[in-house]
């Protein structure tokens, strides 16, 4: 019998996307000129990037392609992303790799809280993949995260970015246990565009946890965000905005969506930095006590100094 090696061909490499791969191309509008950012070069990013590649970490900076992945590097701010680098879920808008993830690794909460150390964060933002395939949705990885973090820089503050946890009973008790200081869940888009966008999740569900956390624990911070630009009304945004007032969210984000590839969601539109004002002078008016809205804004930028203002803000009301 022979055994032949084969020396030259390769496995094909599996794709990021492969639900998307037989898609046809959904073409955007050229980029205007206010959406453009310069390629990270200083040394700063390459001082984050080094820290994060020692500790094994992923980051939805990179991940996710954040256009402010430059700006925030280069002041050592990351957002890390645990339990891996693949979701269960396989949304139109998003460039995380999806497919079926491995397992979780348990040391990552302390490389997580070494890292933050070593950057030196005044204010973390930890967020994650879906991960429906486990029976609490990684809850209570988030809270030995965050556990890990307090431990390791008892001064640092805490924001955590987390999924839904849909048809995961217990799951969000679990995390707000653990009293971060900030509760993040984005809407990402408004209730009509759901199943274009966001198919595996459910929107008043999405409005449901936000409202659960204020009743477990008031004093933590909640906030959420949408993007725009993939075909929503201004009434919409302006229900939404509604809908998370009705739930008592602090904080709201609104950014332009940026098409990842073409298999992804096109861009409909892009919304002016003037729009993006309105929205943002609107959203005042309805209550929250911080709103971020501009064409680059995203969930975690400049999210240190936010919080800093979402408790200066807090304050002011309390007096």
């Amino acid at each position: 019998m022979v055994t032949v090696i084969d020396t030259i061909s390769q496995t094909p490499l599996r794709p990021r996307h492969p639900e998307k791969v037989n898609r046809p191309d959904a073409v955007s509008p050229a980029k205007p000129g206010w959406i453009r950012v310069r390629a990270p070069t200083t040394r700063g990013f390459a001082d984050t990037r080094n820290i994060v590649r020692e500790n094994g970490l992923v980051t939805v900076c990179e991940e996710a392609g954040c256009p402010n992945i430059g700006e925030c590097w280069d002041k050592k701010h990351a957002t890390f992303m645990i339990m891996g680098d693949t979701c269960t879920r396989a949304c139109a808008f998003c460039n995380v790799r999806t497919g079926l993830p491995g397992a979780l690794d348990p040391a990552e909460p302390d490389h997580v809280a070494e890292a933050t150390f070593k950057l030196g964060l005044a204010h973390v933002v930890v967020t994650s993949v879906d991960r429906d395939d486990l029976a609490d949705g990684g809850a209570e990885h988030f809270a030995e995260t965050v556990r890990a973090i307090r431990a390791r820089c008892p001064q640092t503050t805490i924001e955590i970015l987390t999924p839904d946890f849909l048809r995961k009973d217990g799951a969000l008790e679990v995390v707000a246990a653990a009293r971060p200081d900030v509760f993040n869940h984005n809407l990402e888009t408004v209730p009509s565009r759901y199943l274009s966008v966001r198919p595996g999740a459910r929107y008043f569900h999405s409005i449901r946890l936000l409202q659960r956390v204020k009743e477990i624990d008031p004093a933590i911070f909640t906030k959420s965000g949408i993007m725009v630009g993939l075909g929503e009304e201004r009434h919409e945004v302006l229900q939404v905005m509604d809908d998370l007032r009705s739930a008592e969210v602090d904080f709201l984000t609104i950014g332009q969506y940026l098409q990842p590839t073409r298999k992804h969601h096109a861009v409909m539109r892009y919304v002016t930095p003037d729009e993006f004002a309105a929205y943002e002078k609107v959203a005042y008016t309805k209550g929250f006590l911080m709103v971020s809205a501009s064409p680059l804004t995203r969930s975690s930028h400049h999210a240190g100094d936010d919080f800093a203002r979402l408790k200066a803000a807090r304050a002011a009301i309390s007096r």
